[in-house]
């Protein structure tokens, strides 16, 4: 889990475009990141397992 101080620094507006961090919004990790859904790898997978992202569903065939 990301420090506050982490998360604060990534929130401000860089000098550069490309050095923008996007963050996890439940856990505040910024690699495995999904930009669709604005999580980690991490927090997505419990998410999705519970039901708790519309439209998701485990694949099997």
């Amino acid at each position: 889990m990301a420090t506050e101080a982490q998360i604060s620094k990534s929130s401000k507006t860089p000098k550069f475009s490309t050095r923008v961090v996007r963050r996890c919004w439940r856990c505040g990790r910024k690699r495995g990141y999904m930009r669709d859904f604005e999580l980690c790898r991490i927090c997505f997978r419990e998410l999705a397992n519970r039901g708790e992202l519309p439209g998701i569903r485990k694949a099997s065939w």
